[in-house]
């Protein structure tokens, strides 16, 4: 994927301001993705939207997957306004509902596409607890089980593509560091289900949670099949996005405290850090890592937990087991 990241930056990431100043397009600049593949959900706005911009820009063949069709059609008219040879498609996912995961999985493997790059990005805050028509906390739903299941859905191609090509295919989860506020244990499975255990910020924690583990445990049994893949999670810090406003609007906050920078992040900034774990060839061979402004840092004793990482696979398996053999 190019020169290294500390050869850009001449081995000083501070250079640029310490890392949370750094822009994705920094990031990016001297990599050359001609002839990549990436999918990258929740990118009608945002941290996808913007990592959506930089990717195709550095000559990746973009797939914008969210549930807004008309929200897609118009980054990517930004996107080919901004760079007029770029290759973007458009594609409806919702990951709250499984069928339209399967679906969206089937409809990609019918263009007969390579797959280097998949970006586990869509991201919801819900104040209040909703449920999904398939009966689970809405959050838990599209950062968990929904990437869950389109991870295992293209992880087969994802391996192809990588032994046909040569490119070490990526696995990119959003994590965030309010993963570190969350229920007792770490991970309340009943409060998936029950109204009355629902606490906004916890709930979050814990889907961010199960974000970081995810990467984990896919991440460590990746390497031990030594297939030319990996899979990691990067938070974004606090950012400016649809998402972030609908966060931080009660005000300060105990998960305020515990993700907040030195400053809010712009969009371009907070995406930065993703697109470093999806492209970076820093990382090659690193798999199953959480990463904070392009550093591998250690999670909550809950996101380094192995045995709750197996308990968030076998939910996720069991859950879309029960809903798609209905």
């Amino acid at each position: 994927m190019g020169q290294s990241i500390g050869t850009l930056f001449r081995g000083n990431l501070n250079s640029l301001g310490g890392g949370t100043s750094i822009t994705a397009d920094e990031i990016a600049r001297n990599i050359n993705l001609t002839g990549y593949t990436a999918i990258i959900t929740g990118s009608s706005s945002g941290l996808g939207k913007e990592s959506a911009r930089v990717l195709a820009k550095r000559g990746a063949q973009v797939v914008l997957a969210a549930r807004s069709i008309e929200g897609l059609n118009e980054v990517k008219a930004l996107i080919t306004a901004e760079t007029p040879t770029a290759n973007v498609e458009v594609m409806h996912l919702d990951l709250t509902e499984l069928k339209s995961v399967r679906k969206f999985a089937e409809d990609f493997k019918q263009k007969n596409l390579p797959l280097n790059i998949l970006m586990n990005n869509a991201g919801v805050f819900a104040k209040k607890f909703t449920p999904t028509a398939e009966g689970i906390e809405a959050m838990w739903a599209t950062h968990v089980v929904g990437h869950y299941y389109l991870t295992m859905l293209l992880l087969d191609k994802i391996k192809e593509t990588a032994a046909q090509s040569g490119i070490e295919g990526r696995i990119m989860f959003t994590g965030s560091e309010a993963h570190r506020v969350t229920y007792k244990g770490g991970i309340n499975f009943d409060a998936l289900l029950d109204p009355s255990l629902y606490t906004a910020y916890q709930a979050y924690g814990q889907s961010k949670i199960g974000d970081i583990l995810l990467a984990r445990m896919i991440g460590q049994q990746l390497k031990s099949e030594g297939v030319n893949v990996v899979a990691n999670s990067g938070h974004p810090g606090a950012v400016k996005t649809p998402l972030g406003r609908n966060f931080f609007e009660k005000g300060t906050t105990e998960v305020g405290y515990q993700v907040s920078k030195p400053f809010i992040k712009s969009p371009e900034q907070g995406a930065a850090n993703l697109v470093y774990v999806a492209i970076s060839p820093d990382l090659k061979g690193v798999s199953g890592k959480y990463f904070s402004d392009f550093k591998e840092i250690s999670p909550s004793k809950y996101g380094s937990d192995d045995e709750l990482g197996q308990k968030v696979m076998k939910y996720c398996e069991d859950f879309v087991a029960s809903r798609m053999s209905a």
